[in-house]
């Protein structure tokens, strides 16, 4: 068998894991009412609509879900009908659980965004927003690499195979004219997939040289004596590209279009609401990371991780297909046809609404 269709293949399963393996990764498990945002008095449900499920990931790229949440911007905007929670830790199991209905809308990476659509022949999902910018970073250990020529022949984690950072840092090594076999890792670098939370201590028992990462993970490294070699938004123009997208099942969206503009307001007005209190929401973050996982980020993390993130509506629609582009070229992805992975109406009636500037699909919207 050809090594790229041994990659195709590895790529594809991603979207597939069973749910046995889903179960270890927060997979309906966290599942739960929102017990901080109470259902105001008088308030009527939406469109009949008991229980909206909704998915996010314990990153602080995955800010507004959690600010959203923590401050009871999401349930407000739902009225009574109530805001369920799940966390997940990699974009597979979140495509998993949408496709299971388990979940009805997500926040989740365009990578694993690219892949449920495409796997699906269209059919499952839609992009209908953006959330996030920019939060990730190559972070290397400064006595073994002083400049990005010493990456050759070093270390490097990524999240995840075939992940959003994965494919980045094997399009970054590819540009440097580098060979790396993407299914094995093995080449003129080594790519060491590692889970996010066992990343900082590989990287502090010197498993690994180096990591392209998202935050918080990055700036944990930083935090153990790393050094930040290259942040990605320089390589993008205007230094943004999508890390962040909201989803949702195409069957939920057709049947209640009015809860899932709910949640697209309540998404915005977090996101307006991020922006014009930057140090309250950033603690918001924070106390909602700790609700989800016991524990709070210390200071000398949160704060220049949260620095590195911008949050937006717009979801970037032309860096996605650049970033589907790179995942072909990387050989994780057959060329994909994303013509109506995008369903931006719903926002733009939000945005309208809001007096505030509609956003572009960039052609890869429903018809």
């Amino acid at each position: 068998m050809p090594a790229s269709s041994a990659v195709r293949r590895s790529f594809a399963v991603l979207a597939a894991l069973p749910l046995l393996t889903l179960a270890a990764c927060g997979y309906g498990s966290q599942a739960k009412d929102d017990g901080a945002a109470k259902v105001a008095a008088g308030a009527k449900k939406i469109e009949g609509l008991d229980t909206v499920k909704i998915g996010y990931f314990g990153n602080l790229t995955h800010g507004t879900a959690l600010v959203g949440r923590e401050q009871g911007i999401f349930q407000k905007a739902l009225g009574a009908t109530k805001a369920e929670y799940a966390t997940f830790n990699a974009g597979p199991s979140e495509i998993e659980a949408l496709n299971s209905q388990s979940i009805d809308i997500g926040w989740i990476g365009p990578s694993p965004a690219i892949n449920g659509y495409t796997k699906a022949d269209g059919k499952n999902l839609r992009i209908i927003g953006g959330s996030a910018s920019g939060g990730v970073k190559l972070v290397v250990n400064p006595e073994k690499i002083k400049s990005l020529k010493d990456v050759k022949g070093k270390k490097i984690a990524t999240p995840q195979h075939g992940n959003t950072q994965d494919v980045a840092f094997l399009n970054w090594a590819t540009e440097q004219g580098w060979k790396v076999d993407a299914e094995s890792g093995k080449g003129d670098v080594t790519v060491v997939r590692s889970d996010n939370k066992v990343t900082p201590d590989a990287f502090k028992a010197g498993s690994v040289d180096g990591a392209w990462v998202p935050e918080p993970t990055a700036s944990k490294l930083v935090a153990e004596g790393g050094k930040v070699l290259l942040d990605e938004a320089t390589l993008w123009p205007d230094k943004k590209f999508v890390i962040t997208n909201i989803i949702v099942r195409q069957d939920f969206l057709k049947k209640y279009p009015k809860v899932v503009e709910a949640v697209l307001k309540g998404s915005a007005e977090t996101n307006k609401w991020i922006k014009a209190n930057p140090d309250a929401a950033k603690k918001a973050a924070n106390e909602q990371l700790e609700q989800d996982s016991g524990k709070a980020l210390p200071a000398e993390v949160l704060d220049p991780a949260w620095k590195s993130i911008q949050f937006t509506d717009d979801p970037l629609a032309s860096t996605l297909n650049t970033e589907a582009e790179h995942a072909v070229k990387a050989g994780l992805l057959e060329k994909p046809n994303l013509k109506g992975i995008y369903d931006l109406a719903p926002l733009n009636k939000v945005l309208k609404a809001e007096g505030e500037p509609t956003v572009d699909d960039a052609g890869l919207g429903v018809k």
